[in-house]
């Protein structure tokens, strides 16, 4: 690809075309040609209608892509995968591809009005001197117009709209860009002052946690504490959409508890401290999707908003969970 093509197609905000995909795609050169072919039979149908591949069966009649009747004038197009450039090395079979469509046209009655070379790459200047005067000879002495569609060629048809479906096919998938999503800041959180920590000692959430088992109760006030003040301002503002993200939230972390409450009392029916659930329903909520970007709220206030539904008197984290209340 050229410098030029690459810096186009950039400020055009796609992807630059690289016709070493076709390389990629197939896994070796043999199918990269073939691939190349189908790729330009799409290109011009999507340009010319009515343009068609010719199978080759045993022969294509020098024929990889036409337009025309077979009775009367055609145009034919020439697939060479010559990458990643033309040289001499590829002169002979430029001029076989040639001799071959003019003598097939003359053999079986059609008229051969134009023929063009489509190669995914440019040539060298030597081999460019030599299809410039080549090309000039064989127009005159055959009456056929023969034009070249090189790698730039193809770009600038390419990047049309009528042959995006192509592109984005063979190529690095192209796509207008999409919005950013803006991101909903966090609520901030907030640390407790020390009689705000002492005075949590005796709320339910922590007696519930504390016959539970649990030593360390910390976090949780910490939870508690920034949901409650979430909770509240949302309550206080009383904003529709907030309103219902809270509502929400609430009902998630509530299902949450519940399917895990039922299922470690199914597995410790005897056991009244319900080892795990604690764990359980916390890595849950920290990872749920389910809560709405409107709450603006991080793990910290998800899993307070757990807690606050433990000091409602509507969970707990024992099987006599009621008892407790």
């Amino acid at each position: 690809m050229t410098a030029t093509a690459a810096a186009t197609s950039l400020a055009s905000g796609e992807p630059p075309i690289n016709f070493a995909a076709h390389q990629l795609r197939a896994g070796n050169l043999a199918g990269a040609r073939d691939d190349f072919e189908q790729m330009l039979a799409m290109l011009l149908a999507a340009v010319y209608p009515g343009a068609r591949a010719i199978t080759a069966n045993p022969g294509d009649w020098g024929i990889d892509i036409l337009l025309g009747e077979l009775s009367g004038l055609v145009v034919i197009w020439q697939s060479k995968y010559f990458f990643p450039v033309v040289t001499r090395s590829h002169q002979g079979q430029i001029r076989e591809s040639f001799d071959s469509a003019v003598a097939a046209a003359q053999r079986n009655g059609y008229r051969l009005a134009q023929w063009v070379l489509c190669v995914p790459s440019s040539m060298d200047a030597p081999t460019a001197q030599w299809w410039d005067n080549w090309r000039a000879r064989r127009q005159r002495e055959t009456g056929v117009q023969i034009e070249l569609w090189h790698e730039n060629v193809l770009r600038n048809l390419l990047i049309k709209p009528d042959c995006a479906d192509v592109r984005r096919h063979f190529y690095d998938p192209y796509a207008a860009p999409r919005p950013v999503p803006v991101q909903t800041p966090r609520v901030p959180l907030h640390d407790l002052a020390p009689a705000e920590d002492d005075a949590l000692d005796q709320a339910l959430f922590v007696r519930q946690l504390r016959e539970a088992g649990h030593v360390e109760v910390g976090a949780a006030k910490r939870e508690y504490f920034n949901a409650d003040l979430l909770a509240r301002e949302i309550l206080d503002k009383r904003i529709p959409a907030e309103l219902d993200a809270l509502e929400d939230a609430d009902g998630v972390v509530h299902g949450i508890w519940e399917a895990d409450f039922n299922r470690h009392a199914a597995k410790f029916p005897d056991d009244g401290l319900l080892p795990g659930l604690h764990a359980s329903v916390m890595r849950e909520i920290r990872e749920s999707s389910a809560f709405p970007d409107a709450l603006r709220a991080g793990p910290v206030h998800k899993c307070g908003l757990m807690h606050r539904v433990v000091e409602q008197r509507r969970a707990g984290w024992v099987t006599h969970w009621r008892e407790l209340v």
